[in-house]
């Protein structure tokens, strides 16, 4: 699909903007191999990652056995928090992408399994923000979280396109399945994840180099 048909060009937020999941995710595993649950980064890619936090909670629930402790959810904000501002960047090519996109009057939008919250504070400290103002969407104003198709369809609806005129750009598979069931075109971005992971989802499309993403738009 070429901007011509694409009308709408919908970006998830973490993994694809910015470059948070692997220093999110390295906190996640540091506080719950501290409780005593014997998880890896690869376990966090493979069950949490595209999820949404209240999704990630109940299954540490599950795995601890009882009910997390007090603070813990606050503690993983702060933690978070700090290790963003200290490290996170945009994606590597991601401006250009969105500059390009620009110059030819394509419009685009974030739809993230984030809060709004999460989202102002990574595209703020990435310098993104002032692009996407007025353009976020959250998984809170919808009914069902990704795989469920509700955000991608709400960003459509609030922008006044058809979803089989929207693409889609994600980096997960639990992205990609919502792309899918909107009945969108979906880019699957192997910066993580590898190809056939996203394929398998049902990416129409993938490619490793954010920096390549508008040569297959455009």
């Amino acid at each position: 699909m070429k901007t011509n048909e694409c009308r709408l060009v919908i970006f998830d937020c973490d993994g694809v903007l910015v470059d948070s999941e692997v220093i999110t995710n390295r906190v996640y595993v540091k506080m719950l191999n501290e409780l005593g649950v014997t998880v890896t980064l690869e376990d966090m890619f493979e069950r949490f990652v595209g999820r949404p936090m209240s999704y990630c909670w109940e299954l540490v629930t599950d795995m601890l056995g009882r009910p997390l402790p007090e603070g813990l959810i606050e503690e993983y904000r702060v933690r978070t928090t700090a290790a963003l501002e200290a490290e996170l960047k945009a994606v590597r090519g991601i401006e250009a992408t969105l500059d390009a996109l620009t110059a030819k009057h394509v419009p685009f939008c974030v739809a993230s399994s984030g809060t709004h919250e999460k989202m102002r504070t990574t595209l703020g400290i990435t310098g993104l923000l002032p692009r996407f103002e007025g353009r976020m969407f959250s998984v809170t104003e919808v009914a069902r979280a990704k795989p469920a198709p509700d955000v991608f369809l709400h960003a459509a609806g609030r922008n006044g396109i058809a979803p089989e005129a929207c693409c889609v750009i994600e980096d997960s598979p639990t992205g990609v399945k919502a792309g899918v069931a909107a009945g969108m075109t979906v880019y699957g971005y192997c910066g993580l994840t590898p190809a056939h992971r996203l394929l398998e989802a049902g990416a129409h499309h993938t490619f490793s180099d954010m920096r390549l993403l508008s040569t297959l738009l455009l």
